[in-house]
């Protein structure tokens, strides 16, 4: 009888034949990563001030401290917020602007934030943009016009306000919506295209939906949807852009042309007549039943795509190489970044562990001693300093503890992240059995009663029994409502923080009786600290001060000094 050992030491030393998506892949990124940029020194570029470059890219770094936002989103979020100063507060001002000149200010906006390199776009770069621009500002004007019509003939007061609100909320959307095509415009990338392709290829084929289930018109596009999610992180604007693109087809028509002519205004207009039902379509799907379950399955596969060109990008003609002589070097290669990808998460992750604890250390120590402590003495409570210092420590004691709880991906981890690119990249070793999605659970209302106040309960009971613990340690009242505001909030804040190690996590977690009361008593505190991040998050002051009193004023001075500087430049070249 033949060794089973042997056997599979066989099986390494073979060959690996690539399938078409994987060869692709390779070639994408080798092609790429040796692709020559020509330097045309003779082609202007958008150029400004670097002295006063660095007083607005101080500023953005300021603004963007008091709003948390991930990464990769604060480009674009910056394009919003430019454009919507532009355009819905200093466009009701400056009636003349025009998309040329709004788009001019904004590459100058963004490469003085730090947001786009100085002396390094071409300014045929602005022309392109403005095209994209040009037709959401038809758009807005489009929905302006038929949203006056029928403001003039309502008299009801209500109504008018209802349209009103209506009317800013669409244009916000529109707004918002170009950012994501201006930022798609100024940061394509390739490589990352090609994956998108090659996971929507291998998901629309393996996942099915189950009898008598009414979403086979909509699986596609959540598929499509959950990739952007799971894979390139979008956020809700960039998903309703898809989704935008997805039911206007002539959109896309556009935004190839260099001039906008009357027809494409024709185009505009019937977008703009239906753009409610649109927004209803698009909300629609971002909030579809089957959402959650594909991204349950959409996140595992865009983790073997992101190890898979990881690996690529590391050498592709090693790696290569490598899979033409076996296939046991290559499983080294993808153990080798398994195990850094690991190691980089766990490293994001206590350093974005140890700027929260700092920062909810004196966020809470200010809080104490600002609001804690004065409302103690207003309500003629006794001051209790071993319940102030608790209410200090024990929220940033509480993330620490949760950090160092949490575990790194294991071996088996591991294994099965490379069982599960061999199936996406390797001939023949596709997925058989395809994945049938499960109907979404609908509970009766009897039902959804009775677990309503099981988990109320659990609620209640955990409030309680924290309540009677802080009542032994003499805790007032004031005192102990802040200790729960803060409890919820930090244990809703160290999913946050974990997540990134979360991710890469693709083994089911054994659940026993420890894991069951977690999830019993401790994850509706955590709900509740979702609820108070999402409540706070609407009506973050600092944001509000920073874009709607600061940043005008603030701007218009940046401006001048830019014209400042250029004149100063071109009285020096006169003496010359």
């Amino acid at each position: 009888m033949v060794s089973p050992n042997l056997i599979k030491r066989a099986e390494e030393l073979t060959p690996v034949e690539l399938n078409e998506s994987a060869k692709k892949l390779f070639q994408v990124i080798y092609s790429e990563q040796n692709k020559k940029e020509e330097v045309d020194d003779d082609i202007p570029r958008i150029q400004v001030s670097s002295l006063v470059s660095r007083v607005a890219f101080f500023y953005e770094k300021i603004r963007n401290a008091v709003d948390y936002e991930e990464e990769h989103l604060v480009r674009k979020n910056a394009i919003a917020r430019i454009l919507r100063r532009q355009v819905m507060i200093e466009g009701a001002i400056i009636k003349s602007a025009k998309s040329g000149e709004i788009v001019e200010h904004l590459m100058d906006e963004l490469i003085r934030g730090g947001y786009l390199p100085n002396n390094s776009i071409p300014e045929t770069k602005i022309n392109e943009v403005s095209v994209i621009l040009e037709k959401y500002l038809r758009l807005k004007d489009c929905l302006s016009l038929n949203m006056s019509s029928v403001l003039n003939f309502k008299t009801d007061i209500n109504r008018a306000k209802d349209l009103l609100n209506k009317k800013n909320y669409l244009i916000h959307w529109l707004l918002d919506l170009a950012a994501c095509e201006i930022e798609e415009n100024l940061a394509p990338n390739l490589t990352k295209q090609i994956i998108v392709n090659n996971l929507f290829d291998v998901l629309s084929k393996s996942i099915k939906l189950p009898a008598n289930l009414p979403y086979e018109e909509d699986l596609e596009i959540q598929i499509y949807l959950s990739i952007g999610r799971t894979y390139l992180k979008l956020d809700r604007d960039m998903l309703s852009f898809i989704l935008f693109k997805y039911y206007n087809g002539e959109w896309a028509e556009l935004r190839e042309k260099e001039v906008l002519d009357s027809e494409d205004d024709q185009k505009i207009k019937l977008i703009a007549d239906r753009i409610e039902k649109i927004d209803t379509m698009v909300e629609q799907q971002l909030n579809h039943p089957l959402a959650k379950q594909l991204d349950k399955i959409v996140r595992v596969y865009a983790l073997y795509f992101s190890i898979l060109s990881e690996t690529i990008e590391s050498d592709p003609t090693k790696v290569y190489s490598e899979l033409q002589k076996s296939e046991k070097n290559f499983i080294a290669s993808l153990k080798k970044v398994c195990n850094e990808k690991y190691k980089k998460a766990k490293n994001r992750l206590w350093k974005r562990a140890g700027r929260s604890i700092i920062y909810i250390f004196f966020t809470k120590s200010i809080f104490v001693f600002a609001i804690e402590l004065p409302a103690v003495k207003l309500f003629g409570e006794a001051v209790n300093w071993m319940a102030l210092a608790i209410n200090i420590s024990f929220p940033a004691v509480l993330l620490f503890f949760i950090v160092l709880m949490s575990r790194l991906p294991g071996e088996n981890n591991t294994n099965k992240i490379i069982s599960g690119i061999k199936e996406i990249a390797f001939a023949g070793k596709e997925k058989k059995q395809p994945i049938i999605l499960r109907k979404p659970t609908k509970r009766n209302i009897v039902a959804s009663i009775f677990f309503g106040l099981i988990y109320a309960a659990s609620f209640c009971f955990s409030v309680y029994v924290i309540i009677k613990a802080l009542a032994l340690l003499n805790f007032n009242w004031v005192s102990v409502i802040i200790f729960l505001f803060f409890l919820a909030f930090v244990s809703f804040f160290s999913i946050v923080v974990t997540k990134g190690v979360k991710e890469l996590m693709i083994v089911e977690r054994k659940e026993n009786l420890l894991t069951f009361l977690v999830d019993l008593f401790y994850m509706p505190i955590t709900m509740a600290g979702k609820w108070l991040s999402s409540s706070f998050s609407k009506i973050n002051v600092f944001v509000f001060i920073f874009d709607f009193i600061l940043e005008a004023p603030f701007k218009i001075l940046i401006d001048v000094g830019e014209d400042w500087t250029k004149y100063i430049r071109e009285r020096r070249e006169n003496m010359e």
